[in-house]
């Protein structure tokens, strides 16, 4: 089990940016891709973003695209969420996500941080 702590969380208004850290304690791991998932109140979750193993490649949900971007820093063992242009549709819980066994099954989850966007 990969410990994943999230934050960064907060109450911003809209057309602000924020930027999510999601840091995997403990020892170095290795992982397939890591990842941003979102759930707001009511509403399945929804994929956001997501980085390879390399930090090379990155893809985007539809809805965040142009707007978020995904970085790592390999040598924090800590993934980043960099979100501009927020809109009170980006309210969420976030949660960040890790494969570690298999390429593309995320098995490792955090406890998600909370994001508000008011008008």
């Amino acid at each position: 089990q990969v410990p994943l702590v999230e934050s960064g969380g907060k109450l911003v208004q809209a057309g602000d940016s924020l930027r999510l850290s999601c840091t995997a304690s403990g020892r170095t791991f290795r992982t397939y891709s890591r990842g941003w998932f979102r759930q707001a109140p009511g509403k399945e979750r929804e994929f956001v973003a997501a980085i390879d193993g390399s930090g090379r490649n990155t893809r985007y949900g539809d809805s965040v695209k142009g707007r978020f971007t995904i970085s790592t820093d390999k040598a924090k063992n800590t993934v980043y969420l960099q979100m501009t242009s927020l809109t009170p549709e980006d309210t969420a819980v976030y949660y960040c996500a890790a494969a570690v066994r298999t390429p593309g099954e995320y098995d490792a989850w955090g406890q998600g941080t909370p994001v508000t966007v008011s008008t």
